[in-house]
């Protein structure tokens, strides 16, 4: 009844077109435009799936509505009903993740043309279907899932997932593959503790990618995944292919890493090394990381270490001066002294931009139990000689509003 209702509907389409061709009026004829655009066959799916039940029943209305174009309508309500009213049955999410690898560029892109883009447009697709598995596999596996349906499921991921890794071996053959899917691969079968396949991906991807920092860390992703020794064998061959300045993901990756996995002393080892490597504004960054992981990791001492080791080496971030005074006063016996000599060092950078430092060290000299109000003047008058431009107008107006509320 429901294809018949759908064929009728064709049928009426293709004669008003006849009719529209030759010129004829058609306002008399009878082709309203519900029954042109396939409503009697809508109210029919309707009227099925509130009494007939399952996924498999549902899916069959829509094999049949997709063999008529002018029912994209449909097609769409149909698909969207299943995905609401059937989420926990494997027959859905089956559907749905072949349905990804037949959707074609949409109406209006650009078709690929050359073998490259033909590649690239089928890596995306099978891209799809397998981040639609692993969605299943998320869902299903939380639900109540009798063990035959879930052996099928999982069967037909593993299928899948043999599928597309044969697709990337080709593509990789081809040389085919942008960066950006090898990215996705390895991320997809990282989801899915597929180490080995993981790795085989990862060493393809820098085999053919030598100087792409994000490819190494995804080796690397992969590597600390499979608890590999190989870990530090690993930096040394990226640095050696890499440029120094574009390697500082690398170096904060493996920072990070090597705290949790190795002693103080080896990550202290890490970040002097990518000290001596990386230099200009990258170095803002690892100076920031490194009196972070100095104090995570050995408190306010080995902070002001790392922070007396580094008072010299420019280029710094405002945050830097900022992280050592909280850490300063988040002691007990914050030292006034130890302020000053943070909030000096913090204004010969950037006393001439800055008029929050000035003004925060306005406020603790007047709040410190140790501080001298007495040089607030003196502050205040260097403050207007060093500032520029607006930073004076604005440093003007916060010292006035604070003087106000001060007294």
């Amino acid at each position: 009844y429901f294809r018949m209702e759908l064929m009728h509907a064709e049928k009426l389409r293709k004669e008003k077109q006849e009719f529209e061709k030759a010129k004829m009026d058609v306002v008399n004829l009878d082709y309203p435009e519900e029954i042109l655009k396939g409503e009697l066959a809508r109210i029919i799916y309707k009227n099925s799936v509130s009494k007939i039940k399952g996924a498999e029943f549902h899916v069959s209305l829509l094999s049949i509505a997709q063999l008529f174009d002018f029912a994209k309508d449909l097609q769409r309500e149909i698909y969207d009903d299943l995905q609401t009213l059937h989420t926990d049955d494997p027959l859905t999410w089956d559907y749905v993740a072949r349905r990804e690898l037949e959707i074609e560029s949409q109406p209006g892109e650009e078709q690929p043309t050359t073998k490259q883009a033909k590649a690239v447009e089928v890596g995306r697709r099978e891209d799809r279907c397998c981040a639609v598995y692993e969605e299943a596999v998320k869902t299903l596996s939380t639900g109540e899932l009798h063990p035959p349906e879930w052996r099928v499921e999982v069967t037909v991921f593993m299928d899948r997932l043999e599928r597309t890794m044969t697709a990337f071996r080709k593509a990789r053959e081809l040389r085919l593959l942008p960066e950006l899917q090898y990215k996705q691969w390895i991320q997809l079968l990282l989801n899915n503790d597929f180490l080995k396949e993981a790795l085989e991906v990862a060493v393809a991807g820098t085999e053919l990618f030598r100087d792409s920092v994000m490819m190494w860390q995804m080796k690397l992703q992969v590597l600390i995944h499979s608890k590999s020794p190989d870990i530090a064998m690993l930096f040394e061959e990226a640095f050696v292919c890499l440029k120094p300045q574009g390697c500082l993901p690398l170096w904060i990756s493996w920072a990070e890493w090597s705290e949790g996995a190795k002693s103080q002393e080896d990550t202290e080892a890490i970040f002097k090394k990518a000290m001596l490597s990386i230099t200009g504004a990258d170095s803002v960054t690892l100076k920031d990381k490194y009196l972070d992981w100095a104090y995570r990791s050995g408190g306010y001492k080995k902070a002001r270490a790392v922070f007396k080791s580094l008072q010299e080496s420019r280029p710094f971030s405002v945050d830097f001066f900022r992280k050592i005074i909280q850490f300063e006063k988040e002691q007990d016996s914050c030292k006034m002294a130890n302020l000053r000599e943070y909030y000096e060092r913090a204004l010969r950078e950037f006393g001439s931009v800055d008029s929050d430092l000035w003004m925060d060290y306005i406020k603790e000299e007047l709040n410190h139990p140790l501080g001298r109000p007495e040089n607030c003047g003196q502050i205040y008058w260097r403050a207007m000689k060093m500032l520029q431009g607006e930073s004076a107008e604005v440093f003007v107006a916060k010292h006035a509003m604070h003087q106000a509320g001060h007294l």
